[in-house]
């Protein structure tokens, strides 16, 4: 599944942070808000009924943005180079 493999690759880059303060929260932030897409994606298609469905897809939406704030902070605070972020951030936006 798509929603997977972004959660796989984000979790990967939150791994490759540097052991401080700061890497340590932007890895524990991107952890739980990539892997939140993935959980609440594969719940939307589960949904009985599209009112449920439309209510798990706003959680992914914004739970991906989240990612972004976080892949884009971890950029500019240069923990990480965009190139190598580029990717999974196209994939969250």
């Amino acid at each position: 599944m798509r929603s997977n493999k972004f959660a796989h690759k984000c979790v990967k880059i939150a791994l490759s942070l540097p052991q401080t303060y700061l890497g340590n929260h932007i890895r524990n932030q991107l952890v739980r808000c990539t892997t939140s897409v993935a959980a609440n994606y594969r719940v939307a298609l589960l949904g009985q009924t599209k009112k449920s469905f439309i209510a798990k897809l706003s959680i992914v939406i914004e739970e991906a943005d989240e990612c972004i704030f976080w892949l884009e902070f971890l950029i500019e605070e240069k923990l990480m180079t965009y190139e190598l972020c580029s990717e999974v951030l196209n994939e969250a936006k």
